[in-house]
């Protein structure tokens, strides 16, 4: 949400902007400051020119008054989100709003309420309004929420048609294979942060399946790290202020972006230059043209490549690193996992494969109630165009 980029780590972005660019510069103090309020000013005028009214005898959600001006609940919100969330549930119901930095926030919480949301359509409840802001920076221009959602949709087309069945039994032996190296390479003893951890595999699991050979024979510590870069631009800060301010985490980003584009670039060349096919998904967007005809450009080839790395990383990597956790804390549950692939799998664990995967029933449960005590995405925002009726509200 917008809002969490005041008030995360114990201050705000303002002071951690002016601490890490101007180092004790008063003008440079000036102009951050400045630049800080003209994006909330933006923003404000923003959320009035998106403001829809509703139609004659409608009734509005509940509203949660808040006696500070502008903020709002920010405050409440941003220190903790899901309390904030179950308390207003409790009181208000499935349905209410609330302001935050200017903007009107209405949530629709649990599935009934939901429900408008997954069933609308993009010109009445629009995503790229508010996600264009956040994503073009991290995955580029002319792809995704920078483009007309039409052009969106034909896109993921292009990625759907090369993510068949079929490819993902390929998967399975290469994600088995990464996952062994990668731990071998751990050694008998020392200590690992979970979550990071995972969150390098996963790179190299999704490199390895959706970029080809290629690209991940070119993965190492240091581009693993231009990818932990490019992923931080999906921060707080950039919610809320200006892409071009020189914030040392932009700067990382925009970096990562330019150096992983133009490694992608050299591959993509060289794949177009190659009589050789190789079926994976890069060879997937080479082939593939838009309704018009038009093939994809080499821009939107690598753009969309992020995409497939980034898109899903963090939600694998944070219900990974959850689950393992909670597997950590049961002995008996990890035993019970264990067994259940020996008995699935052979004694021995042979290569898994994907006709095997079904046949975890008790290791399949366990992702699912991770996902439920611990989901990845804890809200989905659309910027509401036109007016719109819940039964419930």
């Amino acid at each position: 949400m917008v809002l969490l980029g005041l008030l995360q780590a114990g201050g705000s972005v303002l002071e951690q902007a002016m601490e890490q660019v101007t180092g004790g510069n008063l003008l440079s103090t000036l102009l951050v400051a400045c630049a800080f309020t003209l994006s909330l000013v933006y923003l404000f005028r923003l959320a009035v020119g998106h403001m829809v009214p509703l139609p004659p005898g409608a009734k509005s959600p509940p509203y949660i008054f808040s006696p500070i001006p502008f903020l709002g609940h920010a405050i409440a919100f941003g220190k903790s989100p899901i309390e904030f969330l179950e308390n207003a549930y409790e009181k208000y119901g499935p349905v209410f709003s609330f302001t935050m930095v200017g903007k009107t926030f209405t949530y629709l919480l649990g599935s009934d309420a939901a429900a408008l949301l997954f069933n609308s359509k993009n010109e009445d409840l629009n995503a790229e309004d508010v996600y264009s802001r956040l994503t073009t920076p991290v995955f580029g221009k002319g792809i995704v929420y920078d483009v007309p959602n039409a052009i969106f949709q034909e896109q993921k087309k292009m990625l759907v048609h090369g993510l068949n069945l079929d490819y993902f039994k390929q998967c399975v032996s290469i994600i088995e294979k990464e996952t062994k190296e990668y731990f071998q390479s751990w050694g008998e003893s020392g200590e690992k942060d979970v979550f990071e951890a995972l969150s390098e595999l996963i790179i190299l699991t999704a490199s390895h399946c959706l970029h080809g050979k290629e690209i991940r024979s070119q993965l190492n510590e240091k581009v693993v790290r231009l990818y932990a870069d490019l992923y931080g631009g999906f921060s707080n800060a950039a919610w809320l202020l200006p892409g071009w301010l020189p914030l040392p985490s932009f700067r990382r980003r925009d970096t990562a972006h330019r150096k992983i584009k133009n490694m992608f670039y050299k591959v993509i060349q060289k794949r177009r230059q190659s009589a050789e096919k190789i079926d994976d998904i890069l060879q997937t967007l080479l082939d593939s043209t838009y309704k018009d005809g038009r093939p994809l450009t080499d821009d939107e080839v690598a753009g969309m490549l992020i995409v497939l790395l980034l898109a899903g990383q963090h939600t694998s990597s944070t219900t990974s690193a959850w689950m393992g956790f909670f597997l950590a804390r049961d002995k008996t549950l990890q035993e019970k996992c264990y067994l259940e692939q020996k008995t699935v799998c052979g004694e021995n664990l042979p290569p898994l494969t994907y006709d095997q995967l079904k046949d975890l029933h008790l290791l399949d449960r366990c992702i699912k109630e991770t996902f439920r005590l611990r989901p990845p995405v804890m809200t989905i925002m659309r910027m509401a165009k036109t007016a719109q009726v819940s039964v419930l509200a």
